[in-house]
């Protein structure tokens, strides 16, 4: 049998990081999917370049630390290979531009193409997640954070769960806070956030950490 687990992550390369580890660790059944409010990713299907990306802000640039990950995983990935070399742009209601690759994006995708409401709630209900969470998930990449979902067996899904939870956001706290300020569910129809919205997000847990 298998479980699906799902984490949250502020920034792109704490999500990156998180895949190549799981890659290492012989997961294969892995998506991604990224805010790209703020055009980190270009059109033409590559990290723009010409400028440091640093979305964690922590001095050091986002590819660089994702090559890094990449590069540590061992021969049998080469290098930075696997998922994260097959990233593409969608569009997804609500969540606006993201940057993603695997079975979830697609299955949010097609969803959401067909006419489906919330196609990536649906997309993370089906795969066993639970609602309430799915909705906290979907808004979080909204508001500028990545998604990781992956397919485990049930018997390892301690161990795989610990690679994921190192740099996550925590769901409950963060979902608690949404309500807080307001927020009830994710709505597909609400208008994707601007870069602007994103960095004060951002900017919002990091000053609460």
């Amino acid at each position: 049998m298998t479980a699906t687990i799902s984490r949250l992550y502020d920034d792109y390369a704490s999500a990156s990081r998180a895949v190549s580890e799981l890659e290492a660790a012989g997961v294969r059944d892995i998506s991604i999917v990224a805010s790209n409010a703020d055009n980190w990713y270009s059109d033409q299907g590559s990290q723009r370049t010409g400028k440091k990306i640093d979305r964690d802000r922590d001095g050091t640039d986002d590819r660089a630390e994702g090559a890094a990950a990449g590069a540590g995983v061992g021969a049998t990935l080469g290098g930075a290979a696997g998922l994260l070399a097959g990233l593409g742009l969608l569009a997804i209601p609500g969540l606006g531009p993201v940057v993603a690759a695997g079975w979830l994006a697609s299955t949010a995708a097609v969803a959401a193409a067909g006419g489906a409401t919330g196609g990536i709630i649906g997309a993370l209900s089906q795969s066993g997640i639970g609602e309430d969470d799915a909705h906290v998930y979907a808004e979080g990449v909204r508001r500028g954070g990545t998604l990781v979902t992956a397919r485990v067996p049930d018997g390892d899904r301690a161990r795989f769960e610990a690679i994921l939870d190192r740099a996550s956001v925590n769901i409950r706290d963060r979902g608690a806070a949404y309500r807080k300020a307001g927020w009830t569910r994710f709505d597909p129809a609400a208008k994707p956030y601007t870069a602007d919205q994103v960095r004060k997000e951002r900017e919002l847990y990091r000053s609460a950490a």
